[in-house]
């Protein structure tokens, strides 16, 4: 009895900690679209997921087109949601201390969360304003297309008309600018495209439900 209490209590201890210890950007798999097989990475911080594919240069609206269009399978699922990544719109507003809408050191906008938060990227300005050493794109964690040029964002930005957000990912600069000239593109959509990790409450409710049913079978023998 012993032994079987303290395998089950090691289990839930194992599961428990794997669940809340794990990355916050996963490998999910590769999925399949119209433009070949790459990987599915999710983002558990923001709840998005990636398709690590780089779509060539264009326009802001035909970048935001081609998110729309895209399918992508997984496993058999078709996921048709796809978009480009979102910035905080907002009055322009220059900066480097992270609070500003343009500028360095921004993780309020997707691809600046990718940048900063989750790959632990520094942009060429640190956050006084100062020029540093070691900048620039050099972790990309599981994404294998992602280089440093510039992407756009999904985000119109209000006070210019037909203008648009974008995300250098060489520099870690966030800036906006007309929708005209051709940039690149990365896709994400809302969720997950697997099942979650179950929590550490569920992880100890099921824990909790096997040692009862232990004691139960041990209570039944010793009154037979």
């Amino acid at each position: 009895m012993k032994r079987i209490f303290g395998l089950l209590v090691a289990m839930v201890m194992v599961l428990g900690l794997a669940a809340a210890a794990h990355a916050t950007l996963i490998l999910r798999g590769q999925g399949t679209s119209a433009y070949g097989t790459y990987n599915l990475i999710y983002d558990d911080d923001l709840d998005i997921t990636w398709y690590d594919y780089m779509n060539a240069a264009n326009t802001w609206p035909n970048q935001v087109d081609w998110a729309d269009a895209l399918t992508v399978d997984f496993g058999g699922t078709i996921y048709d949601d796809w978009r480009l990544p979102e910035t905080v719109d907002g009055p322009y507003v220059w900066g480097c201390d992270g609070t500003t809408t343009a500028g360095y050191n921004i993780t309020t906008s997707e691809m600046g969360y990718l940048f900063y938060t989750e790959f632990g990227n520094m942009g060429y300005f640190d956050t006084n304003g100062n020029p540093q050493s070691g900048w620039g794109l050099t972790n990309t964690g599981d994404f294998q297309n992602l280089i440093a040029t510039v992407y756009w964002s999904g985000t119109e930005f209000s006070v210019l008309p037909d203008g648009a957000w974008y995300f250098h990912f060489d520099y870690g600069l966030q800036d906006v600018g007309n929708g005209g000239p051709s940039y690149y593109a990365l896709a994400v959509r809302s969720g997950d495209v697997a099942a979650p990790v179950p929590e550490p409450a569920t992880l100890l409710l099921l824990g909790s439900g096997l040692l009862g049913l232990v004691v139960s079978r041990k209570k039944l023998r010793q009154h037979r």
